[in-house]
Formats: C-alpha cells, sequence, structure tokens
C-alpha cells in the first residue's frame, strides 16, 4: 500500500455507482491517471466541486501495491486546487469547446498510462492558463496547443522548408502525408496549395508569434484551421470528437 501526491489536469470524469466518479488526469510525474474519486457526487461534497474537468489540482493517491498505475484503480483521497482554469472557460461558448478539444487531444496523446509526458502536461496547463484568461482568440489558442502537441509527439509540422528534401522555402504545396510544406519536385498526390498567409498563421501559431497571429484575417484563419484539422486527423489516424463545435 502506497500514497503518492503529484499535481494535475482534469481530463475528464465518469460516474461509478451512486456518489463516486472515476477521474482521468494528466499529471506532472506519472502521465495520464485514472483514479477513482468516492462520495464527491454528493450535494454536500467540497472535495467533487476540486475535481472537475480544466481544474489544476494538486492530488493524493492510494494505491494498494507499489506503483501507482497497476491492476486496479488507486484512490483519489485528497485533492487542493492550484488553479481554477474551468472558471474562466465554462462561461464562455468558444472557450468552452476550444478547452474540450484542448483536453481531448491531451489524453490521445497519452495513450499509456503511467508514462510521464512532461512536455504535453505543460503544455496543457499554458493553453488552458491562456484560454481562461483570455488572451487570444479561443480558435487561435486551440490551433497553437494542437500545432505544438503534434510537435512534442513528434509530427511537427513543416510551414516554409520542404518537409521531404529539405529545399529552402516558402514552398507552394502542402501535404500532410508528407509532413507539411513540400516542394514542386516532392510533390505528391491529394497535395493542395494554401495561401501564404495561412502557412505564415500556422508558422506563427507553432513558434509562439502571436503578433502575427492576432492581426490575421479571418480567411486565412478558417484555411489554417482546416489544414490544422487534417493534420492532426492523419496522425491520430481519426478525428476529435469535440473539434466538429469548435467555432471558428
Amino acid at each position: 500500500m502506497s500514497l503518492f501526491r503529484d499535481d494535475g489536469i482534469v481530463l475528464r470524469t465518469q460516474k461509478l455507482g451512486e456518489a463516486d466518479r472515476i477521474i482521468t488526469l494528466l499529471t506532472r510525474g506519472h502521465g495520464r491517471v485514472r483514479a477513482v474519486a468516492r462520495g464527491v457526487r454528493r450535494t454536500k461534497s467540497k472535495f467533487g466541486a476540486r475535481l472537475e474537468p480544466f481544474s489544476h489540482v494538486d492530488v493524493q493517491f492510494f494505491s494498494k501495491g507499489s506503483e501507482l498505475v497497476g491492476r486496479g484503480l488507486p484512490l483519489c483521497t485528497q485533492s487542493e486546487t492550484i488553479a481554477p482554469y474551468g472558471g474562466g472557460i465554462v462561461t464562455d461558448y468558444a472557450r468552452y469547446t476550444a478547452g474540450t478539444a484542448m483536453l481531448e487531444t491531451a489524453e490521445r496523446f497519452t495513450d499509456h498510462e503511467g508514462e510521464p509526458a512532461v512536455q504535453q502536461y505543460l503544455l496543457l496547463v499554458g493553453g488552458l492558463r491562456t484560454l481562461a484568461r483570455g488572451e487570444h482568440a479561443p480558435h487561435l489558442v486551440l490551433d497553437a496547443f494542437l500545432l505544438r502537441s503534434l510537435a512534442v509527439n513528434g509530427y511537427a509540422p513543416s510551414f516554409t522548408d520542404c518537409a521531404k528534401c529539405g529545399m529552402p522555402g516558402p514552398n507552394r504545396f502542402f501535404s500532410v502525408a508528407s509532413g507539411g510544406s513540400v516542394c514542386a519536385d516532392c510533390r505528391v498526390p491529394g497535395s493542395v496549395v494554401p495561401s501564404p498567409q495561412a502557412l505564415e498563421l500556422l508558422g506563427a501559431l507553432l513558434t509562439g508569434d502571436w503578433e502575427t497571429a492576432d492581426a490575421c484575417e479571418a480567411r486565412y484563419v478558417r484555411e489554417g484551421s482546416g489544414l490544422v484539422s487534417a493534420y492532426l486527423h492523419w496522425h491520430l489516424e481519426r478525428g476529435l470528437r469535440s473539434l466538429r463545435y469548435v467555432e471558428k
């Protein structure tokens, strides 16, 4: 029997029995973790209010074995709020749908429980903080998060140099299967010809150039979002269910 302590973001919750929940978190030290939180659905439970999606919490787990992730689910025995990002997200539809897509993305990229994913965890914390504060348009925050999630998981797209031969860009064509921008010689069937402005926007979102991203025209933002969605779908092998509800 062991106690573990970690901080994490609540990704989702599921009902269990009459008063309990299964909480899925992305933690700093243990990656994705599922745990049982007993009694949190009772109306008098203050503990349950801290374990809602988007919450950044410090959590204590109780496990019957020597490892946090084992045969059975650990118990979530204590929780303290670090940052209630949900308060600035759930009251606005655009932020809520973008945030929900971010949580789903983080869960999809951490499909093995108990394996640390520190970069993905830090990326999610930063993304939710930015979203909750309303510093940038929600769809831009989401696209930046999706691109950076792809990058930290080894799927960074190229928006200038050719993704296949390395020819310096800008290059006209874009292929999700080839890894981004491609030159005329490396062009493959299914390649598209996006506008230079859309590619510039995506490069700015990937590198954190918010001045360029915030000034981009709406038509190029929509075009860029389509490319991000297609690229993400290719590498995840299936799309995000929550992405269809995101306002563009």
